[in-house]
């Protein structure tokens, strides 16, 4: 059986690869696996949102437990409601930045840690082996639907207030922070436009990733009417991107490096999480100030659980996911976008003055031709060969692919999840320093590679 989870819970094409019958086997799995008296559900705006949840809810409830169903909610909400409620389980369905086609299904414990590697497997070989144990006909669950989104609102307004009221444009992309997040920006006491809110699971407006492209129109629409800043979230609003005054796209790694500044100035010694991939500038930023980064594996869960393993202030992927800990452990577009402004107001810049503070460096891509079979031991191969090829290698990660720390710049090799591809990534002080890096790299990928192909 293929492996169902991935980093960001099960995914794929909606009757094709997530059935209404898989659906339901997952529900029974994770009400045997946890014993769940009580879940949380919640989805986003996909067409095939209610007939997932339907199923979803039918495998829940025959495992025993009770549901309460909160309609359309942004992931973060559904994963703070989880703890709020004090439901066992929450289980949101999403396929997050995904094409309309696609659906998901992620789980996150009462504590609002998304299910780890090893609770997933529990669900994978209880599906694979049909384990599953139905409860007495007296004990099938209860469902009701409630209405709590208004009581992440609340937190949200309670715990962060803005002096200077700013005038923000909202891109909820026909998503489901389309009422949430503008009710909250309003309520910390901004100023606020929304265009694309209105919830529409084909997403007509754009898609629902935000990315320089995709965000063209907020863009100029923050530029014509002279907004301090544009805000966009994906399908369920886990992840969230700026636009600055002047209509440009804030950076993600620049933004996530200057706030993860902004959270550590003055907590010496804290320290920050994020990905392999992310860029050197956060480092740059964060230990200006005394302060410790972090790197996992790509994927939320992974940077949620060392979040909580490290004690760090804050963690972020270089996608517009942040987590903040100190309110949940779920990438939460919403409560970024107001911490981001706050931040704003605290040091008195722009968003562009904001931005700016944090270097920039040149960072290139490549893929290279590997098949499935052999990819990933290529991959552990080329560990010992890079750091023989670059001897003033500072730190070697191996957590996702490996990495290599060096003196002017960084190299990391991941196989592929998806494709039979190794991907290059390098970053250097310079254009020319981060050339060089990636010309040395992938020729030494291409020789291991061919060497196994032969």
């Amino acid at each position: 059986m293929a492996k169902l989870f991935g980093s960001s819970g099960v995914r794929g094409v909606v009757n094709q690869d997530l059935t209404p019958v898989l659906a339901a086997e997952i529900g029974l799995a994770v009400a045997n696996s946890a014993k769940a008296e009580s879940v949380l559900v919640g989805r986003d705006t996909r067409v095939s949102g209610e007939m997932v949840e339907n199923a979803l809810v039918s495998g829940l409830l025959a495992g025993g437990a009770d549901v309460d169903s909160v309609g359309i909610v942004p992931t973060p909400v559904l994963a703070y409601l989880t703890k709020k409620l004090k439901a066992d389980l929450g289980v949101m369905i999403t396929a997050s930045h995904n094409p309309p086609p696609y659906n998901g299904l992620k789980v996150f414990g009462g504590d609002t840690l998304a299910y780890s590697e090893g609770e997933q497997d529990k669900i994978e070989k209880a599906i694979a082996h049909e384990s599953f144990k139905f409860a007495n006909w007296r004990s099938v669950g209860e469902f009701q639907s409630v209405d709590a989104a208004h009581l992440y609102a609340e937190m949200v307004q309670e715990r962060i207030q803005l002096e200077k009221s700013l005038r923000v444009i909202v891109d909820p992309g026909c998503g489901a922070t389309y009422a949430v997040a503008p009710s909250v920006l309003k309520s910390i006491g901004c100023r606020v436009m929304t265009i694309n809110a209105q919830p529409d699971g084909l997403f007509p407006a754009r898609s629902p990733e935000p990315n320089p492209e995709t965000l063209d129109h907020l863009a100029k629409m923050v530029r014509t009417l002279s907004a301090d800043a544009g805000i966009a979230y994906d399908g369920d609003g886990d992840r969230v991107a700026f636009i600055d005054e002047k209509g440009g796209f804030a950076d993600f790694d620049r933004v996530l490096a200057a706030f993860a500044s902004h959270v550590t100035r003055n907590r010496r010694g804290a320290s920050v999480v994020t990905n392999v991939e992310a860029s050197m500038c956060v480092e740059r930023m964060v230990k200006g100030h005394g302060g410790e980064v972090f790197r996992t594996k790509v994927g939320d869960v992974y940077l949620s659980e060392a979040i909580k393993k490290h004690g760090a202030v804050f963690g972020g992927e270089p996608c517009g996911a942040w987590i903040h800990p100190r309110f949940h452990y779920c990438p939460d577009g919403i409560l970024s976008s107001a911490l981001l402004l706050k931040a704003l107001e605290e040091e008195g810049k722009t968003l562009s003055e904001f931005v700016a503070e944090a270097p920039e460096y040149p960072t290139l891509r490549e893929n290279i031709r590997c098949t499935n079979e052999t990819k990933y031991k290529a991959v552990d191969a080329i560990g010992g060969e890079l750091k023989l090829l670059f001897a003033e290698c500072n730190e070697l990660l191996v957590v996702d692919g490996v990495r290599l720390t060096l003196e002017d710049g960084w190299v990391l090799v991941r196989a592929s999840g998806t494709e039979p591809l190794i991907r290059v990534t390098v970053e250097g002080e310079s254009l020319k320093a981060a050339k060089k890096l990636m010309k040395e790299t992938t020729r030494l990928v291409r020789k291991l590679v061919g060497d196994q192909h032969t």
